[in-house]
């Protein structure tokens, strides 16, 4: 659709439907067919979220949607299960495209339309980077249901796969939609939207509304409804926000403390370089703790074991740049913790919606160094309160920096090493740092000496 068409205002839900809309206590109050409902049942989705109460009814009337919704809130279903009940009407190839900002959040958005549609034969494609494209060329010739896919290899693909194109399409899907507009993937939005039929179906789903989103909104969207189940920027009520104000130089002894203090629970720590990410998992690991690290310099596979050995628990610590801050869901996260302060406010809500999900309770801990002050003062003015300080005991807190001083001392040998052996590979990468052995070795050889003394 051109950009200076469908300038019409957005329908808004009535004000009072908000009251009407609690009745529906099943996804089949909400419309959705019985073969659908026994798929939820099986996932163990009971009750809609507030975003499928709003969001389904709408869709299965074929409208086009705006949904606003926190992260956590439910979104995929809110979209997935529309467009497979109209599937299910016209069984058609190549029928939905699902447009999302991350590769992971690809792969889990495909996880949950295969689960949902399991019992109805769906078969679904990622089209995502770090992955072969012969492999998802011969994936696009089988014409599946459901593509999911990033902006960028989606393009590669309608440019250069022979006999590939998406001229029969019915459901465009853009899901965080701020995300992918702010990753500069404008003009490959703007190619997607040339292509694909305009008489189609199409759901924008962003967690912000910002400028962009509205003008994506109305070059592509047809009298779109607004679903919105938070209009400001919040965080879950049941979860506990603290900070802890150090000096930075004793930010890892502060981290060690903490996940001392916390032992038993499962982390999230946020760094904001793939560098940081990837010292601190070595120094944690150096220390006996089992972490892992997820960020985009890792190869896509590492990538996706990282995540599976963190979601099997078979890790309780993954140290994430903000590649893993959106989309994600890890069921059992109970802690957060931002050990480098996010630079934009807004990343702070979706980095911490990775705990307290679903009706669960969380923490969340956010590092402030004396360099902080104001980004940190800009996230409190954000979501509206003041956070409480987590209690610490310095004096604890200061008997572990000779422990940390020498882990710190090996995670920098180790990551030498591992820049060393990358560069002699050219490109192979021990990103789950297992591999670092040698190292670890010499450590425990170490330390015997110094019992020995």
């Amino acid at each position: 659709m051109a950009a200076g068409e469908a300038q019409e205002p957005v329908a808004e839900a009535e004000p009072g439907a908000e009251e009407e809309q609690e009745q529906p206590r099943s996804f089949r109050d909400l419309g959705v067919t019985d073969v659908l409902c026994e798929a939820c049942d099986q996932l163990g989705w009971k009750i809609p979220t507030k975003i499928q109460v709003e969001a389904i009814p709408v869709a299965l009337q074929g409208e086009d949607i705006i949904g606003l919704a926190e992260t956590g809130s439910g979104k995929t279903g809110a979209f997935a299960l529309p467009i497979l009940q109209a599937l299910l009407e016209t069984p058609q190839r190549l029928f939905a495209l699902v447009l999302t900002p991350t590769r992971e959040l690809a792969f889990q958005i495909s996880e949950q339309f295969e689960a949902l549609g399991s019992s109805i034969g769906v078969h679904s494609a990622v089209i995502v980077g770090g992955i072969d494209t012969m492999s998802q060329s011969l994936a696009l010739a089988k014409k599946p249901h459901i593509i999911i896919a990033t902006p960028g290899r989606l393009i590669d693909h309608l440019e250069n796969t022979k006999g590939f194109n998406l001229r029969a399409l019915k459901y465009l899907v853009m899901d965080e939609a701020d995300r992918i507009l702010n990753m500069d993937f404008e003009t490959e939005v703007d190619k997607l939207l040339k292509v694909i039929p305009r008489d189609r179906k199409t759901f924008l789903f962003s967690a912000t509304m910002t400028k962009k989103v509205q003008k994506l909104q109305r070059a592509a969207l047809k009298n779109p409804v607004k679903c919105a189940v938070s209009s400001k920027y919040q965080t879950v009520e049941k979860l506990q926000q603290y900070y802890i104000f150090i000096p930075s130089r004793f930010k890892d002894s502060y981290l060690v403390y903490i996940l001392n203090e916390l032992a038993g629970n499962s982390f999230m720590i946020f760094c904001s370089t793939c560098n940081n990410t990837q010292r601190t998992a070595l120094l944690l690991r150096n220390l006996g703790f089992t972490a892992i690290p997820l960020h985009g310099q890792m190869s896509q596979n590492k990538r996706l074991g990282s995540l599976n050995k963190f979601k099997a628990k078979a890790r309780s610590i993954l140290l994430a740049t903000d590649v893993a801050s959106r989309g994600l869901d890890i069921p059992h996260v109970d802690v957060v913790i931002n050990f480098d302060i996010p630079t934009h406010s807004k990343d702070y809500i979706h980095r911490v919606g990775r705990t307290a999900r679903a009706g669960r309770s969380g923490k969340s801990i956010t590092f402030v160094t004396q360099y902080d002050v104001e980004l940190f003062q800009r996230i409190e003015h954000l979501i509206g309160k003041k956070l409480p300080a987590f209690p610490t005991q310095e004096e604890e807190v200061m008997m572990l920096t000779e422990r940390v001083a020498e882990a710190q001392r090996f995670a920098r040998m180790e990551l030498r090493e591992q820049g060393e052996k990358k560069r002699s590979q050219d490109g192979g990468d021990d990103d789950d740092t297992e591999e670092a052995i040698g190292i670890r070795n010499r450590v425990a050889g170490g330390k015997k000496k110094k019992r020995k003394a």
